[in-house]
């Protein structure tokens, strides 16, 4: 099941629809070492889907993404609890960026964005999930994606995503523990997210690809909202982390104003890079 969770990510609207049932059925991978996500895999790809209207015309390819998950050491997630929240805050920049894109009108990015995180993160999250004692989030990822193809109402997809963003915000619960302080802890996931949103907001420019910056848009959204949630905790932790954190989402807040993209993807990259590094001097890395 791993390896076909991570093959959705480079099929069509159709194809997902297409093979809702396989993903939903257990939740669970089809054994370990799973192969990574096929990119830019052709329309129609996974065949005819077996949903309602699944016959219909050549569907159209979802922007390949997944670029945004690079460096996470899934392997560490089991006894690391910044690897292990900062591969929840990535699914949750997924959604986040689902939601808004749906809402923007974006169909075909939106149902792209609900199903990445199955395959390009909570695949690869099942050993250590089971050993904290997760359950699946897969269903949920999935059937949102199947909400956005089935053309739901901007209500029904917030009301999906609050879904996931509480199952999420649940596991992030049930993250190990180590030495380190609440404020490094919780300082560390969103520096992880902040270089994300920074990195892909200098392939967006370098590209024009949509879906790097609407990757970027999700982890700049992540970001502000774990240090809306953890800002005491840093503030009293960490001052000198919290001031650049809070310079840092005010440099992406900037150049990430809504999940559609402006017409000119040209803020300033190397100002970008330099908040992100002061976030992780500030944190001693």
């Amino acid at each position: 099941m791993a390896r076909r969770l991570k093959f959705l990510t480079g099929l069509s609207t159709l194809a997902v629809a297409g093979t809702l049932a396989l993903v939903g059925c257990t939740g669970k991978g089809e054994g370990e070492g799973a192969t990574a996500a096929a990119k830019g895999a052709p329309a129609g790809a996974g065949g005819e889907g077996k949903g309602e209207g699944a016959a219909a015309a050549p569907a159209p390819i979802l922007p390949a993404g997944g670029e945004g998950e690079g460096g996470v050491d899934f392997a560490a997630a089991a006894n690391d609890p910044v690897v292990f929240r900062s591969a929840l805050a990535i699914a949750e920049a997924h959604v986040i960026a689902a939601r808004d894109a749906y809402a923007a009108g974006r169909k075909e990015e939106a149902a792209a964005m609900f199903a990445h995180p199955v395959g390009e993160v909570l695949a690869d999250m099942e050993g250590a999930f089971a050993a904290r004692g997760v359950p699946s989030m897969n269903e949920l990822f999935v059937d949102a994606s199947a909400g956005v193809i089935a053309d739901e109402t901007t209500e029904q997809i917030n009301t999906r995503t609050a879904a996931i963003l509480a199952a999420l915000r649940a596991a992030a619960e049930k993250a190990p523990a180590d030495a380190r302080s609440p404020a490094a802890i919780s300082g560390g996931v969103i520096s992880d997210q902040i270089d994300r949103a920074a990195d892909m907001y200098r392939l967006a420019g370098a590209s024009g690809d949509y879906g790097h910056y609407l990757d970027g848009y999700g982890f700049y959204k992540a970001a502000e909202g774990a240090y809306a949630r953890g800002r005491t905790v840093i503030e009293t932790g960490n001052p000198a982390l919290a001031a650049q954190i809070a310079a840092a989402l005010t440099a992406l807040g900037a150049v990430y104003p809504s999940a559609e993209a402006p017409a000119a993807i040209n803020g300033d990259v190397a100002a970008l890079s330099a908040a992100s590094s002061r976030v992780m001097l500030a944190l001693g890395r």
